[in-house]
């Protein structure tokens, strides 16, 4: 375990490298940057304790992947998504799209996936599905590294990834078409529209991609949309209502030990939300009422083709909330935030018999308690103590049905030297309600379990230039009550004990250049599957006049695919490319290979990934 000594010599020897790397760059300040993760109203990052990295469209778009994890994950520190192929990531046995943050995963609901800030976890299992997030739905995504559960409760316990959707900011109509294909059978379309009329605007987006993948009896084939609406109602009030839909068929062979035959996926996911904002002077506010569903319905497969099986495994959930907050400033430099979330939980889950289609009997506890509520209010205060001096105080409590009472604090501070540059502290609780299916469903199930809880310390070196910013940072993780399955029994024994550092720059060598650049590093005492110890990434993007490229490196080392008595362990390099051409000014195409270096490397245990492959495509801009 680390001892405080080796902390406080971290701290030193980070902010000492930081301090002289930053006197060897003298140049102006660029624009500040506005986020609303770390917050519920827009607020410049330099004024938050929180580490938030920002990732805008224009980077996202670039590499040309239609799921928005891909880009995500290589331009974060310490953030890794697991892969089984070229395109789609399923669910269940076989599935991936397990997001890892700081050795923290939402596959288990420990990290919190947001779109416009509302809750995106199944009711059942408890975390998000990660072939819901589509490119083309995304102007950004912000992620808060450490835990957000003061603003956002349970499942933010190790951050939060929210996915702030496309307007149009001006009047006017534009539409765009991206039609490509590649490798394995590999199709992707997209079209969206967006309208703006004074105070009324719209965005709409469909897609359909499907593939062979590089295993048989690895299909996948996923059609998503989006609308988006929105209204001024006047100065101060606006209105605007959002729809996202995505349903996927997935199939999945089995790991290369252990075939299996006809294990297939059916996956309806939704989002519907209402939100009213008011903005004035000296107070901002909104109302959202929310609701995510999900329908599913699973064949688990076989491994003897000739005895297939007799039963679908089906469930049906969905999360309905209201989150109200309200903003104020007062005394010029202190802002006060209050806030009121309530969640009403849903889900069930049975089989069915194939050939009757009537629900077999089935020995989970879940339909018992197949209904939860949880209702939580916050308070937030940040007061600038100086003009370079800001504290952040934060209180939720937070009331769950089956687990009980909560009290989350945090507590953070920002202090700028100058206006280019911010050190940060944070001290903050996260924790996580047990999911239904940890409760309720199979022979693990344990209707005892206790919310998981950590503690969170984190300090951080950012500074802004026109041209150059970077970030450096440290953090320790020391969790227990951690939910693990021993002797075929969840139980809350497990614990977490993680530190490490991060690091991440960008430079804007010119017009036409920019770089990006990260590094993380995670030690674990109880290692957990899916983080990666060393990962690295290095980015290059060209932009002039009709032509644009980009290159990009990623390096993962001793990532555990399997951990316990049959540890196993992958380092590998992923080199990916892309070229664009316009022919007119709104007729682009292009061409991009992943796995230049044709690296063999596994992320799910037993399921190979993919060599190099190629794709090749067009963009139409009316």
């Amino acid at each position: 375990m680390i001892t405080k000594a080796k902390f406080f010599s971290l701290i030193c020897i980070l902010f000492l490298s930081s301090h002289i790397t930053a006197e060897e760059i003298k140049d102006s300040l660029q624009l500040d940057e506005i986020v609303v993760t770390g917050t519920r109203n827009a607020t410049d990052i330099r004024h938050l304790p929180m580490i938030v990295s920002t990732i805008q469209r224009e980077a996202i778009t670039s590499q040309h992947h239609s799921n928005i994890l891909s880009s995500v994950m290589q331009m974060v520190p310490s953030l890794f998504v697991t892969e089984r192929s070229i395109m789609g990531y399923g669910v269940a046995s076989g599935g991936s799209g397990a997001i890892n943050l700081r050795g923290l995963t939402g596959a288990t609901g420990q990290l919190a996936v947001l779109i416009n800030g509302q809750p995106q976890y199944s009711g059942i299992f408890g975390h998000p599905i990660a072939d819901s997030y589509q490119t083309q739905i995304t102007e950004r995504v912000e992620v808060l590294r450490g835990p957000a559960s003061v603003l956002y409760g349970s499942n933010a316990m190790g951050g939060v990834i929210n996915i702030v959707t496309r307007s149009m900011k001006e009047n006017g109509i534009k539409t765009g078409i991206n039609i490509n294909g590649g490798s394995y059978g590999t199709l992707q379309t997209e079209i969206s529209n967006q309208f703006r009329k004074d105070k009324f605007n719209s965005t709409i987006t469909v897609s359909y991609g499907r593939t062979d993948n590089h295993r048989k009896r690895m299909g996948f084939e996923q059609i998503a949309g989006l609308a988006n609406i929105g209204v001024q109602i006047s100065k101060s009030w606006s209105l605007s209502s959002d729809i996202n839909i995505s349903h996927f068929n997935a199939s999945h062979p089995g790991s290369i030990n252990q075939p299996i035959y006809s294990a297939d996926q059916w996956i309806t996911r939704g989002l519907t939300s209402l939100a009213i904002k008011n903005t004035y002077t000296n107070t901002s506010g909104a109302i959202n009422i929310y609701s995510n569903f999900g329908r599913h319905k699973l064949d688990d497969g076989t491994t003897d083709i000739n005895k297939p099986t007799e039963k679908f495994f089906k469930s049906k959930d969905a999360l309905t909330g209201v989150s109200v907050y309200q903003s104020f400033v007062f005394l010029t430099d202190s802002r006060l935030t209050l806030g009121f979330d309530h969640q009403h939980i849903y889900g069930n889950a049975y089989y069915i018999s194939k050939n009757t289609g009537e629900v077999l009997p089935s020995n989970n506890k879940q339909s018992a308690r197949s209904i939860r509520r949880e209702t939580a209010g916050y308070i937030d205060l940040r007061h600038n103590i100086t003009d370079y001096t800001t504290i952040d105080v934060g209180l939720r409590y937070d009331y769950h049905t089956i687990s009980g009472s909560e009290w989350i604090p945090q507590i953070g501070l920002v202090i700028r030297p100058t206006h280019e540059a911010e050190i940060k502290a944070m001290i903050s609780k996260g924790f996580r309600n047990p999911t239904m299916k940890e409760m309720y469903l199979y022979p693990p199930s344990n209707e005892e379990l206790k919310p998981e809880k950590i503690w969170n310390y984190e300090i951080s070196w950012k500074h802004r230039l026109k041209y150059f910013s970077y970030t450096t940072n440290i953090f320790y993780i020391d969790g227990d009550n951690m939910i693990q399955t021993v002797e075929r029994k969840n139980i809350n024994t497990g614990k977490i004990k993680n530190y490490g550092i991060e690091a991440d720059a960008s430079i804007k060598l010119s017009s036409s250049w920019n770089i990006n650049a990260n590094l993380s590093y995670l030690h674990m005492k109880y290692p957990v599957i899916a983080a990666p110890k060393y990962k690295t990434f290095f980015g290059v993007r060209y932009n002039h006049k009709q032509f644009n490229a980009s290159a990009n490196m990623q390096y993962i080392s001793k990532l555990y695919t399997s951990v316990g008595t049959k540890e196993t362990l992958e380092t590998f390099c992923l080199v990916d490319a892309s070229v664009g051409y316009k022919i007119k000014t709104s007729i682009e195409i292009w061409v991009k290979a992943k796995n230049l270096l044709n690296q063999e490397y596994e992320i799910n245990l037993g399921y190979p990934m993919p060599g190099t492959s190629f794709m090749t495509g067009v963009l139409i801009s009316l």
